[in-house]
């Protein structure tokens, strides 16, 4: 099994916001996105991006990435070339809506200069980008991860929000299928209501359900609930052993049925629990 890199928490930080740069180097998210979008004012645009650029070596062994602007704004050409000279662990692209975006991104970060590992996470806001999601997930092999972003894409349905997501449920599972149909790693949006702390964990672990890897996010207050819904519980951790366990025994026996607490066990039962043991040593 491969090594897991584990993106259950992915906090915003406000790239004008020095001293939200500075508290981002203690807190436990696995990952951070560095915005210069929306979290920035058109005034200070350029000031966040050398701040954020000088910022990327102070965070350790933790994922960090810079938000861009929009294809469509006049701030992104200059983010593109400056994230590609920074080389973060990933560029974020807001509203990518088709293959010839990924295409056009890729492109720019080559011609910046990006090294290798910078990858690409394209987020798919908008009815046509989830519709086309799989495509958009298959354009390149340096875009890694599709994230959801379900405020502009509620904005873009007429959809209300409501508890349970429901206007939503359609597009949460194309993220999910397009990612998974090209092997790549998916995303669910921000939780709007820091406050609502119950909320929160509900849509947490619908994410989880729903197949998602983890959750964006916009406070640090939500990164312990997050990191706890999307981490394999001690309950599954144990089951995981098990059946590899139950697994390996019948095999070396030569028995053609394995059953686990009662439930017939085959090979996809057993690359689940590798993945499942995989997560939680990772994150350990």
């Amino acid at each position: 099994m491969p090594q897991v890199r584990p993106r259950r928490s992915v906090l915003y930080m406000p790239g004008a916001n020095e001293r939200a740069l500075e508290k981002a180097k203690t807190l436990p998210a696995d990952a951070l996105i560095l915005d210069l979008e929306d979290a920035v004012a058109p005034d200070a645009k350029e000031a966040a991006r050398e701040r954020v650029c000088a910022a990327l070596g102070d965070y350790g062994d933790r994922e960090v990435a810079i938000r861009v602007n929009g294809l469509d704004t006049e701030w992104h050409d200059a983010d593109l070339r400056a994230a590609a000279a920074a080389g973060p662990a990933a560029v974020v692209v807001p509203k990518v809506g088709s293959v010839a975006d990924v295409h056009n991104i890729e492109r720019a970060l080559e011609l910046g200069g990006a090294p290798e590992r910078t990858k690409v996470w394209a987020m798919l806001e908008t009815p046509g980008a989830l519709l086309r999601a799989a495509d958009i997930a298959a354009a390149s092999q340096r875009l890694t991860v599709l994230v959801l972003g379900t405020n502009d894409l509620a904005k873009e349905l007429h959809a209300a929000f409501v508890p349970g997501r429901g206007p939503l449920l359609a597009s949460l599972s194309l993220a999910v299928l397009g990612a998974r149909a090209a092997g790549k790693v998916v995303l669910d949006g921000v939780y709007n209501d820091v406050k609502d702390a119950s909320g929160f964990e509900a849509e947490c672990r619908q994410g989880r359900e729903f197949g998602f890897d983890g959750k964006t996010l916009i406070h640090p207050s939500q990164i312990e609930p997050c990191n706890r819904i999307f981490a394999p519980s001690a309950a599954e951790v144990d089951h995981a052993r098990r059946v590899i366990a139950a697994f390996d025994e019948a095999r070396a026996a030569g028995r053609g049925v394995v059953t686990v607490d009662g439930r017939m066990v085959e090979n996809l039962h057993v690359e689940e629990a590798q993945r499942v043991l995989a997560l939680a040593e990772a994150v350990s």
